[in-house]
């Protein structure tokens, strides 16, 4: 494959024909702020916090959806592209922006940490009233407050283009744009899959997992493992508060590449900690009926008695072993081979077809 060949910077850059000039100077190792791009998700060049000089171009140019060419000669930081990028920064603050400024749940929100890198910390320009809206947060999961939303349509792409589920579309109110979030008391009613990955990509805290509110980053750790609830393997990070996992958030792995299903984001570990969990093996007294804790040992032996005796008793087509997909490809290669070997039956299924 030939590359393409340009300057960025005064710095040489070798690139793939395919590559806007975001991800040429992201391969390259220099930074270029940006807002409403995210990729494989969301390049409408809305924000204009991308925006570069172009040798020859008597405009400027966004990084993130103009494509890399032979011979370009880039800047990314002159006076004119800094002075622009506070600009567009500067009009997102007056157009109902100001409010996302502000620290959520202890952490600035990356819109907040992109001003800051830009050198805005207020706009230049006289800010539009606007009316109140409510917070709508009828889903258990999800909540979504206008007044932080900058319009950027990054939940948009994350619901449409990544997650598939086509559910949060863009609206109009008068002359303003609008998400429209389903997350009112009708959510059920709805197509939301409540799967989070909306306010997985919203820079402002606007879309936010519920959840989220109880705790503060410096309060947590993080464990990345591989969520228990199917057989795709996907990667995630259990956030950990006092010896308690209270969150869980996507890790980019091979199968799920930074996303998450409802099942994985919230409800992979609430049954960690909960009251109901059994600890320890119970049998039954058979006289009194009553369940009462037993070591793993006295446990297993009993099972493996019965096991054996119905097998001596009606031959092994009376048992059947049936495997849950929250178990690896290891534990259940072990199980048919228990049942074939041990239990002498063939009557083997499994419920990973979920």
């Amino acid at each position: 494959m030939k590359l393409t060949n340009l300057v960025i910077d005064g710095q040489q850059v070798s690139c793939s024909p395919h590559d806007t000039i975001l991800s040429a100077a992201h391969k390259a190792g220099i930074r270029i702020p940006k807002l409403c791009f995210l990729r494989n998700t969301n390049n409408i060049a809305s924000c204009r916090v991308c925006v570069v000089e172009v040798e020859g171009a008597s405009r400027l140019v966004t990084a993130c959806n103009t494509p890399a060419e032979e011979g370009m000669v880039i800047t990314t930081n002159s006076p004119r592209v800094m002075a622009a990028r506070r600009t567009a920064l500067s009009l997102i603050l007056a157009n109902g922006g100001k409010n996302a400024l502000e620290a959520r749940d202890g952490q600035a929100t990356e819109f907040a940490r992109v001003c800051r890198e830009c050198g805005v910390e207020s706009s230049e320009f006289q800010v539009a009233p606007q009316a109140e809206a409510p917070v709508v947060e009828g889903n258990p999961f999800l909540s979504y407050d206008p007044s932080l939303c900058i319009q950027c349509q990054r939940c948009v792409g994350a619901c449409n283009k990544r997650a598939g589920n086509h559910t949060l579309v863009a609206g109009k109110q008068g002359v303003r744009s609008t998400i429209e979030a389903p997350f009112g008391p009708n959510w059920k009613a709805t197509d939301c899959e409540s799967c989070g990955n909306c306010a997985q990509a919203c820079p402002t805290g606007a879309l936010s997992m519920r959840r989220r509110a109880g705790y503060e980053e410096s309060q947590v750790t993080r464990t990345r493992t591989t969520c228990p609830h199917c057989a795709v393997g996907c990667q995630l990070d259990l956030v950990v508060k006092d010896g308690r996992i209270v969150d869980a958030e996507p890790a980019k792995g091979p199968s799920n590449q930074g996303l998450l299903c409802v099942k994985g984001r919230s409800g992979s570990f609430d049954f960690v900690s909960s009251s109901d969990r059994l600890t320890m093996p119970l049998v039954k007294d058979p006289a009194t009926g009553e369940f009462h804790e037993t070591s793993w040992d006295e446990a297993l032996s009993i099972v493996a008695d019965r096991f054996g005796a119905i097998r001596d008793t009606h031959g092994g087509k009376a048992l059947a072993a049936f495997a849950c997909s929250r178990s690896t490809n290891e534990d259940i290669y072990l199980l048919q081979k228990m049942a074939r070997t041990a239990f002498r039956t063939n009557n083997i299924d499994n419920c990973a077809r979920v």
